[in-house]
């Protein structure tokens, strides 16, 4: 493949494709950021097993789906490229711009968008050891679609750059100094994409500069964090050096006494991986009632059943010692933005997160926190000290957003 880009393609050139690699799947979509149009999305899933599976879908059209082994994520890229070929979006389209990888962990050494190299590969993959689960599959991700366009730019997002910018007494973990820094040992925090992107929408949002607004960000989905949003940049939030760290979510436990692992290691006999297993996917909701879907809880809920709602009480006392603490770390807040599956769509989680908290100006308008919407929008009461809102996040486009712009610097 040619490596020559003619100048004027360049600067006409708007496409950027968008890549999320986990450990056996693949997430996709080419974006169009003249306005921002969804040109294709994909998913690529159970890579390595005999029963994976694609399913891809155009812009205004149906979704296409293919099953079958695909053996690993060089032919998962390849399967997602012919794909997007069939609908004239080929990966050696002059109109693509760059290639962004979402990347769980960038560590102390990246606090903005990076082009990969080399050497910023390097640095990726010596963060494995604080993000095994996450940081190879991104590696690998990248190093496929390398091979398939090296003359395009590869361009690193990561989760923890937007968290970069906490103050070092909120990072630190009380631990002694030598040992915390010779393993890398510090709050991190996730999520990062996201939080960035719903700060800046709930600011267009509010009428008002992001540079004024202290806001608490609760990005909650299966995985679930806070954060403190102090003029635009995180002053705290909830997960730590790993994403266990923080609020009830889906299958983790969130905050834990650090005791609790030597207990079950001494009276239960468990190893460092059986510990590590069940607080990362046989804790939290589905460890409290069976069950990590929102729905089915509340469904639960209201008919009765006890277990459901014990772990719905446990969600929101979790959550809200966490909007009480990040009103505390900023001093004045503006509002409380909701945001991901579960913020965005379970009236019943943002009713009881703020209930009780008229006292820090916090209420939601039943009627408003009912309506069903893809917009951001309020929540609040009119003439609400705090406001409380809703805004969709939109990770992809902001890994699109933030490639886009460092393609054409």
């Amino acid at each position: 493949m040619s490596t020559n880009r003619d100048t004027t393609t360049e600067e006409t050139a708007s496409r950027v494709l968008v890549l999320n690699s986990g450990s056996s799947s693949v997430k996709y979509q080419l974006l169009d950021m003249r306005d921002r149009s969804r040109l294709a999305t994909g998913l690529v899933e159970r890579i390595g097993e005999s029963s994976s599976r694609l399913v891809h879908t155009p812009q205004d059209g149906e979704p296409r789906e293919r099953t079958g082994r695909i053996a690993d994520h060089d032919q998962a890229l390849k399967a997602a490229a012919e794909e997007l070929a069939a609908d004239g979006l080929g990966l050696d389209s002059p109109e693509l711009v760059a290639i962004g990888h979402r990347v769980v962990h960038g560590g102390l050494k990246f606090s903005e968008p990076t082009v990969i190299t080399d050497e910023v590969l390097k640095e990726i993959e010596r963060l494995v050891p604080v993000a095994p689960l996450h940081n190879p599959a991104n590696i690998t991700g990248i190093r496929t679609a390398q091979a398939l366009r090296p003359d395009l730019p590869q361009v690193a997002v990561f989760d923890t750059a937007f968290h970069r910018s906490m103050p070092e007494h909120a990072a630190r973990y009380a631990i002694d100094v030598e040992t915390a820094d010779a393993h890398r040992i510090r709050r991190y925090g996730f999520h990062g994409t996201s939080h960035a992107y719903v700060s800046r929408r709930a600011a267009e949002l509010l009428g008002r500069p992001v540079e004024e607004l202290n806001l608490i960000v609760l990005h909650l989905g299966n995985g679930a964090s806070a954060s403190a949003v102090a003029g635009g940049k995180c002053v705290d939030t909830s997960m730590g050096l790993t994403p266990l760290e923080g609020l009830v979510m889906g299958t983790r436990s969130g905050d834990i006494d650090p005791a609790v692992t030597f207990h079950l290691k001494r009276v239960a006999g468990m190893s460092a991986d059986e510990i590590d297993a069940l607080l990362n996917q046989r804790s939290g909701l589905v460890g409290l009632c069976g069950d990590n879907d929102m729905r089915e809880i509340r469904r639960r809920v209201d008919e009765g059943d006890e277990r459901a709602a014990l772990a719905f009480a446990v969600y929101i006392h979790r959550l809200k010692k966490y909007i009480g603490a990040y009103a505390a770390v900023l001093g004045r807040v503006d509002a409380v933005v909701f945001t991901a599956g579960v913020g965005e769509n379970s009236a019943p989680v943002r009713e009881a997160a703020v209930a009780g908290l008229e006292g820090f100006g916090l209420a939601v308008d039943p009627g408003r926190n009912a309506v069903r919407s893809g917009e951001p929008r309020l929540i609040s009461p009119e003439g609400a000290r705090v406001a409380v809102a809703v805004v969709p996040t939109d990770e992809e486009l902001e890994i699109a957003r933030q490639t886009f712009a460092l393609a054409h610097n």
